[in-house]
């Protein structure tokens, strides 16, 4: 069962390209966000406290760090050119619980995700999203 919403307005790459990474990011957030809460609350019973608890341990900044370092072995060259540009973005911002590293860290993560996302490679993303696959 995949858990990754469908794009119906999907874009050319080099259409990506001339994007903000910041703006990658921001729609990966949301897919990575959407991708965990349809996950837990389809494959489990729990109440959504406990829904809440889970989907953000999953997509909090630290655990994207962690999630990107478990596969970025296994991104294509496209996907870790947009990584670094995400990941070397001038941000305004940090996470409260996470370090500045982990922050970047995730912003990229978020970025590949939403690169993919935007570009229609679902089969791709549930393969860099899946817990089978890391």
């Amino acid at each position: 069962m995949s858990f990754i919403p469908e794009n119906k307005q999907i874009i050319t790459i080099s259409k990506v390209r001339e994007m903000s990474p910041l703006v990658l990011a921001y729609i990966g957030d949301a897919v990575h966000s959407l991708y965990a809460r349809e996950k837990y609350a389809l494959s489990t019973t729990y109440k959504p406290n406990k829904l809440h608890i889970l989907v953000s341990n999953e997509v909090k900044a630290k655990a994207q760090a962690q999630k990107i370092e478990s596969i970025l072995e296994k991104l294509t060259q496209e996907e870790k050119d947009i990584f670094m540009r995400a990941r070397n973005t001038h941000v305004n911002s940090i996470a409260k619980n996470a370090s500045k590293g982990e922050y970047l860290e995730a912003t990229g993560f978020e970025a590949v995700i939403g690169y993919l996302y935007l570009t229609g490679q679902q089969d791709r993303l549930e393969e860099l999203l899946s817990d089978e696959q890391n």
